[in-house]
C-alpha cells in the first residue's frame, strides 16, 4: 500500500513520543509505502483533482534523525491507498479549508481517515454532550452571568475554550476564586468567544486516562496522564507524567459504548479523554499517546492501527 500522512513538518515532530511517526515506522514495517504531505501544499484544480506536494519518506530508528526523504513529487490523493489526516489543530478557517479538499478528493475515490466531513462536524469539546449519562454536568456559552452561575451551583469547575489543546488556556475555578471574573473574560474575550465549563473532577490526582479507539475498538491499555505537582492538568505537553494502564470496567463501558458509533460516522482514530468514570473530551484530529503505550505494556498500538487500515482498504 501507498499510505500518505498529512501532518506538520516531518523537522517538526518528536520522534521519541510522536504517534505520527510511530505510524509511519509501523507502515514500513508491515512492507507499506509511508508518503508525508503538509496542507498547505493541498491544491484543487479541474483537471488534476486534488493533488499534494508528496515525499517519500524511509524511517530510521534512531529519533534525532528518524527519516530519510527518498522521493518528492506533485501527486493525487486518489493515487494512495490511503489517506491519513493527521494535521495537528489549531481547528481555523484554515484547517476547515483542507477539510473541504479531503471531501472533494473523497469525491475522486481517495480514502481519507478520518473522514473530512466528521472532522469539521466534530467538537471534541462539545461531542461529549451527546453521552450525558458519561460525563460530569457542564455548560457550554459565552455569557458570563450564566458562567457564574454555574461556578456557585458546582462550586469548583474548570473552564477550557472550545479549541484549545495540549491543556492550553484551561483554568480551575473555585466558588471563592478571587480572579474569576477576570479568568471569564479573559476566556470568553470579552464575550465574544464561547468556551466550556465542567464541575471539577478530585480523580484528576490519579490521572486523565486517554483512551484510543481504532475503527470503533479500544485499544486494551489507557495512558493516565498525572498531573505534576501544584497542576490539575495531565496533558504530558504541560508536564504530566503518563502511566499506561489496563482499562478499567467502567472505562471499557464508555468506550465500547462510543466506539461503532463515532466508527460509523468514520471516525476511525479516536483518542477518549475520562477522568476518574468520567467522560470530559473526545479527540479526533490528531490522538496521540500510542508510543507511551507501546514502550510501557509492549502493546504495539501504531502496528495494530495500521493492521485495521489494511482491513478498511481491503489489502
Amino acid at each position: 500500500m501507498r499510505i500518505a500522512f498529512i501532518v506538520d513538518p516531518l523537522d517538526q515532530l518528536k520522534a521519541y513520543k510522536d504517534s505520527s511517526v510511530a505510524m509511519m515506522r509501523a507502515a514500513e514495517r508491515h512492507g507499506h509505502e509511508a508518503w508525508a504531505l503538509q496542507v498547505d501544499s493541498l491544491a484543487w484544480s479541474q483537471e488534476g483533482g486534488v493533488r499534494g506536494q508528496a515525499l517519500r519518506v524511509h524511517t530510521r530508528p534512531d529519533d534525532h534523525d528518524w527519516y530519510r526523504e527518498t522521493g518528492r513529487e506533485s501527486l493525487a490523493l486518489k493515487d494512495f491507498d490511503a489517506v491519513v489526516m493527521r494535521k495537528d489543530p489549531p481547528f481555523d478557517v484554515e484547517y476547515v479549508t483542507a477539510t473541504w479538499l479531503l471531501e472533494r478528493a473523497e469525491a475522486e475515490g481517495a480514502r481519507i481517515f478520518n473522514k473530512p466531513r466528521a472532522l469539521r462536524d466534530h467538537s471534541e469539546k462539545f461531542a461529549t454532550a451527546e453521552f450525558p449519562q458519561f460525563t460530569v454536568p457542564a455548560l457550554v456559552t459565552r455569557d458570563s452571568h450564566a458562567l457564574q452561575a454555574f461556578i456557585d451551583a458546582q462550586r469548583d469547575v474548570v473552564m477550557k475554550p472550545l479549541d484549545g489543546m495540549g491543556g492550553s488556556s484551561i483554568f480551575r475555578v473555585h466558588r471563592n476564586e478571587p480572579n474569576r471574573n477576570v479568568i471569564i473574560e479573559v476566556l470568553t474575550q470579552l464575550g465574544q468567544r464561547t468556551v466550556m465549563a465542567q464541575r471539577f473532577i478530585p480523580e484528576i490526582s490519579h490521572g486523565d486516562k486517554r483512551i484510543l479507539l481504532i475503527n470503533g475498538k479500544p485499544v486494551p491499555y489507557a495512558l493516565a496522564r498525572i498531573p505534576k505537582a501544584g497542576e490539575t492538568r495531565g496533558n504530558l505537553a504541560v508536564g504530566g507524567t503518563g502511566v499506561a494502564q489496563e482499562l478499567s470496567p467502567r472505562d471499557r463501558q464508555i468506550a465500547e459504548s462510543l466506539g461503532p458509533v463515532l466508527a460509523a460516522r468514520g471516525l476511525f482514530l479516536v483518542g477518549l479523554d475520562v477522568i476518574g468514570d468520567w467522560l470530559t473530551e473526545i479527540n479526533v484530529t490528531s490522538p496521540t499517546c500510542m508510543v507511551e503505550i507501546q514502550q510501557q505494556t509492549g502493546f504495539d498500538v501504531a502496528g495494530a492501527f495500521i493492521t485495521a487500515l489494511e482491513h478498511a482498504c481491503g489489502s
